[in-house]
């Protein structure tokens, strides 16, 4: 069981990751107007960022604090 201040840095970590996916997923589509290829990347990259903190939400969800 890990400790509290284990389960504060990944619940930090989970929220930096789906939001900065979602602004990242964001910003590739608004590019891909200009630079197609960039665009995608960058859109599939932060796709990708949102489905590992998702993840990592179900993670989160099962483990217990220590007493």
């Amino acid at each position: 069981m890990p400790a509290a201040q284990t389960l504060e840095r990944m619940h930090q970590l989970i929220w930096a990751l789906v939001y900065g996916g979602l602004l990242t997923l964001v910003l590739g589509l608004a590019t891909a107007g200009a630079d197609e290829e960039l665009g995608w990347a960058m859109g599939a990259a932060g796709g990708v960022l949102v489905a590992v903190g998702v993840v990592l939400i179900g993670v989160r969800s099962r483990l217990k604090t220590t007493p």
